[in-house]
């Protein structure tokens, strides 16, 4: 592990098992587009938001109540010079009970401050990982990214009548 990768952790009342459910369902927490599956180990699922983020993903490792550990095989992002800074990094949530309840680390090995997206990719898992997740744990709702093509649909939807 990269001491400098960006990592941020906060503690919750639920259970690990109930973290550990949150963390393998990003369709809940990150985003409602996410394509594949992701919660069996060996699995490989797509996140992307067109024109700006592609990330193949597979699940590497899942240690119910403990641990679970993405590997980025590919991705793209675009609106930096060398569009694959993600790919062969990991991505990993580590789940530990407390007096207090269950303390959830997430670490994005490889997504370093020398690295042209740092800012805006911490950024954004600070609101995914530190907000969106913790909600989705406690309370049972996150704020995860809508699938465009979902939201076309929706609207043509509701211009039909």
């Amino acid at each position: 592990m990269n001491a400098a990768s960006y990592s941020t952790s906060f503690t919750v009342e639920n259970t690990p098992e109930e973290v550990f459910e949150a963390v393998t369902n990003p369709r809940g927490w990150w985003s409602t587009g996410i394509e594949g599956v992701t919660d069996r180990s060996g699995e490989e699922f797509v996140f992307e938001v067109p024109g700006v983020h592609y990330s193949k993903i597979r699940v590497t490792e899942l240690v119910p109540g403990r641990r679970v550990v993405w590997r980025v095989v590919d991705a793209t992002i675009h609106f930096v010079a060398d569009k694959d800074e993600w790919t062969d990094t990991e991505i990993r949530f580590e789940i530990s009970p407390t007096d207090s309840g269950t303390e959830l680390r997430f670490t994005h090995d490889g997504l370093v401050p020398s690295v042209e997206c740092y800012d805006a990719c911490s950024s954004a898992w600070g609101q995914y990982a530190g907000g969106s997740l913790r909600n989705f744990i406690t309370t049972g709702t996150g704020n995860p990214d809508s699938n465009p093509d979902e939201e076309r649909y929706q609207e043509e939807a509701r211009r039909r009548g």
